[in-house]
């Protein structure tokens, strides 16, 4: 354990020497600059715009997103919206005797290991000891997508696209469901599981295993590989860097902002979160992850109480506020590009909060027992809809009915618009900011543990499964804590949203293939049902 916090330390002491040489120039912005020039290359590839009509441009990456996530709605006949009631029923526990047993305790299929066996990292990561339920998977997952991407999405999506970027927000989360269910359904059906019991699963191993049997192993290999390191990417931006950024940009805020005593020194409060985060995923101390497991669920239940304080505390302006949605989602005259404008900053948003799509929520749901793979991918579709049609829409109600949402507020950096959600809700619950900041540190750490897992494997697929490879891979997402914290909030974004959408890609093209696969697991666990039923 002290060998590798002292690894943690060795690592940092550049940082540290770069920070006393600072003079003229500050540390955040030379880092910045210098994560900027590595890294905009990548980033100007991935939002290459495609112009529609006149001033208008549209980012490439949103036509896999939506056209993938509308033909899997129609593919599977509006499952989302069909299936919602089954997949309630299924997180209540109704069909848990499908299972086998009546408290749903169940072997993973093929599986000779007994609880005691199970992987460490997988229990952390679902939050649970033991057998997973379907009930506690989603809630697991949950404390991973809810997070920042409400809070600080949501308030960078209404800054620039308006209003109206809310309803696509709203759109792309009923359509996201879709492509949730069709990545967990296939990450639990072509899991790997190891000859200690460890579970592997995710986009990696329904790729590879799943377009051989396809006879397609050459193009599954690359799609695999390609995905593995965009994964390994998207650990350290999404999932590390924009976390570390966003929560450092809170409690600078509310220490004082220009005149707090962090102020400048972001990267000392990232390498106390590297330290935190490192004695977490390096030394596996399963009790701080528990600990967690039990305060984060417990925060977003203050975060949406609170947005409902807010909300009905003016209830008056409530139907305002949706006409406001509404007429801004199809107005020519938006605040940034016209109608197609807002779409995009609403699709954009939505993609990055609840990650539908992408392919990471199969890695975690790919561990949880049970011999239905539909099931589970029954129980995932639900996660789009609280995270981005609930959450991230009282979020922005929240914006527009404190008067938040302006034409003046479209000029501010993306910086500044983190801010705007804390002081909105701080116009009403004047000590909520105190307490949104602690909400964000938490969600930070649940997710920056989350995704070093969802990056460990991607990188225990392409480097092996050697300790080795393990420790290589989380001292360097040790490191990322820090550089995020310290690097301004453009560059963070830019390359963290670049992952995340690069990361869809290659999940895509495999999920419209494997579709039809998709399709027998669904028919068979609703035969399943019916049976049951019958």
């Amino acid at each position: 354990m002290k060998k590798y916090l002292l690894s943690i330390v060795t690592l940092v002491i550049p940082f540290l020497t770069f920070a006393q040489e600072a003079t003229e120039v500050g540390i955040d912005q030379r880092i910045d600059q210098a994560f900027g020039n590595a890294t905009g290359w990548f980033v100007n590839l991935i939002f290459y715009q495609i112009p529609f009509g006149e001033n208008v441009k549209v980012y490439w990456v949103l036509f896999p997103l939506i056209l993938g996530a509308t033909y899997f709605t129609f593919y599977f006949k509006l499952v989302n919206f069909t299936g919602f009631w089954t997949s309630i029923n299924i997180v209540r526990g109704k069909y848990d005797d499908l299972e086998g047993r009546k408290d749903h305790k169940v072997e993973i299929s093929k599986s000779k290991f007994t609880d005691e066996d199970d992987n460490p990292d997988t229990i952390r990561i679902e939050g649970h000891e033991g057998e997973v339920s379907h009930f506690q998977a989603l809630t697991a997952a949950l404390s991973a997508t809810v997070g920042l991407g409400n809070i600080a999405g949501v308030a960078i999506a209404v800054s620039i696209g308006g209003a109206g970027a809310t309803f696509w927000m709203i759109v792309a989360g009923l359509l996201g469901m879709a492509s949730k269910f069709v990545e967990c359904t296939l990450g639990v059906k072509y899991r790997d599981i190891d000859e200690d019991g460890t579970v592997y699963g995710g986009p990696m191993y329904y790729l590879t295993k799943g377009l051989k049997s396809k006879g397609l192993s050459k193009l599954g290999k690359v799609l695999a590989v390609t995905f593995a390191i965009f994964v390994i990417g998207g650990s350290f931006g999404g999932g590390n860097m924009f976390q570390a950024n966003q929560a450092f940009q809170l409690v600078e805020n509310i220490t004082g902002g220009n005149s707090s005593f962090l102020h400048g020194k972001g990267w000392l409060f990232g390498l106390i979160m590297a330290i935190l985060v490192g004695i977490v995923i390096i030394g596996g101390i399963k009790k701080i992850a528990k600990v967690t497991d039990k305060i984060v669920p417990f925060m977003v239940v203050i975060y949406v109480a609170a947005s409902l304080f807010v909300i009905f505390a003016n209830y008056d302006m409530i139907g305002s506020a949706f006409m406001q949605i509404f007429d801004g989602a199809f107005s020519p005259e938006g605040i940034a590009g016209g109608a197609i404008g807002v779409l995009v900053q609403g699709f954009r948003r939505a993609a990055f909060s609840n990650e539908a799509g992408v392919g990471s929520a199969s890695i975690a749901h790919s561990a949880v027992k049970t011999q239905y793979p539909a099931s589970e991918g029954m129980v995932a579709l639900l996660e789009p809809f609280i995270d981005t049609v609930v959450v991230c829409t009282m979020t922005a109600l929240v914006l527009i009915i404190t008067g938040n949402v302006t034409a003046e507020n479209a000029a501010l950096n993306d910086a500044q618009a983190i801010l705007l959600t804390s002081g909105a809700f701080g116009s009403v619950i004047s000590w909520f900011p105190y307490v949104l900041t602690v909400a964000v540190v938490l969600f930070a750490f649940s997710t920056m543990i989350s995704w070093s897992y969802y990056g460990f494997q991607g990188w225990a697929y392409l480097f092996g499964r050697t300790k080795k490879a393990e420790y290589t891979y989380k001292l360097l997402f040790c490191v990322f804590v820090i550089i995020g914290a310290a690097a301004s909030l453009g560059s963070v974004i830019g390359f963290s949203d670049a992952m995340i959408f690069a990361m869809m890609v290659p999940n895509m093209v495999g999920l419209v293939i494997l579709a039809p696969k998709v399709k027998e697991e669904l028919n068979i666990y609703m035969k399943a049902i019916k049976s049951r039923i019958s």
